[in-house]
């Protein structure tokens, strides 16, 4: 149900109907219900144009409006403003249908495109820790929003696999034989321990540096060490992305070292277009109105991280195919990916009606609005902090004793879960992101328990009701016209959050939905005595789409809801 289209349409067919020869602006939700549902505010941009009073423009257009079908009421507001009011038979109508569409009534798209969302990108030589956490939730979202609404999604984990430290780690391995698997468990003290080796034993290091060119050059021995370090770190992803719900599996990793064999011929194809520059040895890049140039090859021959971005970037446009290509890295990376899009375009990599986009994010901080660490000023690894949120979920549950103990690790799992998840995906997602349990587990507020309180809520009045769902639905009052309203906006909502790769916009929308049903719940009876029958149903019904709604909103966010909190 594209809510505001249809509204759009019918204000398009007064503009033809009046002779007015333009393209109408949108609508906008009303900001007060008094103002209406939705408001057309175009007459004003239309008075210079047209050389008319807006007022004048706006009488045209109401006289020209049809009020037989979506439309019940438009009325001149101020110097031009038209406020709209819905007609509540059509909106009890479109409900019905959405409630029995397993879609809601959301359509896929009419012309689906191929989308590469690359995101997460831990370092194969580190745990995956809490910086790695607001990509990889972000980033699945996405996938999973664009993948509902109809396009081809090709999830990339662009992991760090490739470099100097990978001799360095490999060497180590090698050294320690079988332990190493056990070893590997703690990626941190690993790295540190190979680092310590290397320092101290300047025959390890020379052997370490060894490697790294025999890794290069395609040794076997090395490259099969190679392998082994990388299975064993992928293992520690996986546990963590099993963990966080995430969609992401091996088949979905394209690393540095799939894009390495291609490093050279991006040097020669960007020279072949007369773009490459020496500077102080190194192969560069000037793009036109920046300083900084993009270096892609150092004097030594070495490749940078931007060499590699420009190989994966032409990989995804020519041989995927893709028309969009999202990066979901924080906004630190900004200037980088800037300059990297620009230079694929110049050079063809890309072409030029392929969409590219750096989708940044904030850093995660502590309540203190630090970067978030432990308590010793460490890095925070995002296994023992998703461990943590079900411990601490356990704790907020009621009536433990109403639980095995199976249902109730179930339980928190799914809470505390979903309480990370929701807390990052609340917020606009370029701001910083203040990490606090309290707040991310409370029953109040935009919170992930808060919606699935709301859900569970719902059905519990299925539970005590326990019969057909035959009936039409009634809008016979104010809260019933609003929150019918809302539930037609779901569509919109997960169009304009997939345009905006904001996924703010769709818990704002679940937040102000589940709040207007707790009012409508409190407000219009369902079960209680004296409810007559056709009222009881059509309140049944409306509660039945607003709970598929959370339902199927929470799942694109990555979250699971439960039938009894």
């Amino acid at each position: 149900m594209k809510l505001k289209l249809q509204i759009n349409n019918v204000i398009k067919e007064a503009f033809i109907k009046a002779g007015i020869e333009h393209e109408p602006m949108s609508v906008t939700e009303a900001t007060k219900p008094e103002f209406g549902d939705f408001q057309f505010n175009g007459a004003m941009a239309l008075s210079k144009k047209l050389g008319k009073n807006p007022r004048e423009i706006a009488t045209q257009i109401i006289e020209n409006l049809d009020l037989t079908g979506i439309l019940a009421k438009a009325e001149i507001a101020g110097p031009g403003f038209i406020n709209l009011w819905l007609n509540p038979f059509w909106l009890a109508s479109q409900c019905e249908l959405a409630r029995k569409d397993s879609r809601l009534g959301v359509e896929e798209r009419e012309t689906p495109i191929k989308v590469v969302v690359d995101y997460s990108g831990p370092n194969m030589a580190k745990q995956m820790h809490v910086g790695h956490l607001r990509s990889t939730i972000i980033g699945d979202t996405l996938a999973n929003l664009l993948i509902y609404l109809g396009d081809e999604v090709i999830r990339q984990n662009h992991i760090g696999d490739w470099g100097t430290q990978f001799g360095m780690l490999i060497a180590y391995l090698e050294e320690i034989h079988e332990e190493g698997a056990v070893n590997l468990k703690d990626l941190e003290q690993f790295y540190k321990d190979a680092k310590g080796r290397f320092d101290e034993d300047e025959g390890f290091a020379n052997k370490a540096r060894e490697y790294v060119v025999k890794i290069q050059s395609g040794d076997s021995h090395c490259l099969e060490l190679w392998q082994k370090f990388i299975d064993i770190s992928l293992g520690h992803c996986e546990e963590v992305y099993e963990k966080l719900g995430v969609d992401l599996t091996r088949e979905d990793v394209r690393a540095e070292s799939f894009y390495n064999d291609d490093l050279h011929t991006v040097i020669s194809d960007l020279d072949a277009k007369g773009l490459l520059t020496q500077s102080d040895g190194a192969q560069c890049v000037f793009l036109e109105g920046e300083e900084v140039p993009v270096i892609v090859q150092k004097g030594d021959g070495g490749y940078l991280y931007a060499t590699t971005d420009l190989a994966a970037l032409r990989y995804r446009a020519k041989t995927l195919g893709a028309q969009r290509i999202s990066y979901v890295v924080d906004a630190r990376q900004g200037e980088h990916f800037k300059h990297v899009f620009r230079v694929a375009k110049e050079a063809g990599f890309v072409p030029e009606d392929v969409k590219l986009e750096h989708i940044a994010f904030g850093t995660m901080m502590g309540k203190d609005g630090k970067p978030f660490k432990t308590r010793e000023g460490g890095t925070v690894k995002l296994i023992e902090l998703l461990d943590e949120a079900v411990v601490k979920a356990k704790d907020t549950i009621n009536d433990k004793e109403h639980y095995s103990e199976e249902e109730l690790e179930r339980l928190a799992k799914i809470i505390g879960i979903g309480a990370v998840k929701y807390a990052d995906l609340a917020i606009n997602r370029e701001s910083n992101y203040i990490f606090n349990w309290d707040k991310m587990l409370s029953f109040e507020g935009n919170t992930s328990l808060y919606m699935q309180y709301a859900y569970a809520r719902i059905q519990s009045i299925f539970r005590k009701y326990d019969g057909p769902m035959e009936g039409d639905i009634i809008i016979g009052d104010a809260l019933e016209h609003r929150l019918s309203t809302m539930l037609l906006r779901f569509e919109d909502v997960l169009n304009r959050a997939a345009v905006d790769a904001s996924p703010n916009q769709i818990t704002t929308y679940l937040y102000d939905l589940a709040t207007l049903f707790m009012r409508f719940y409190e407000q219009n009876p369902i079960l209680k005595e004296g409810v007559e029958e056709a009222t009881k149903m059509s309140r049944l019904l409306l509660a039945d789409l607003t709970a598929k709604t959370i339902k199927q909103g929470l799942e694109i966010l990555g979250i699971e809801t439960v039938d009894k909190l």
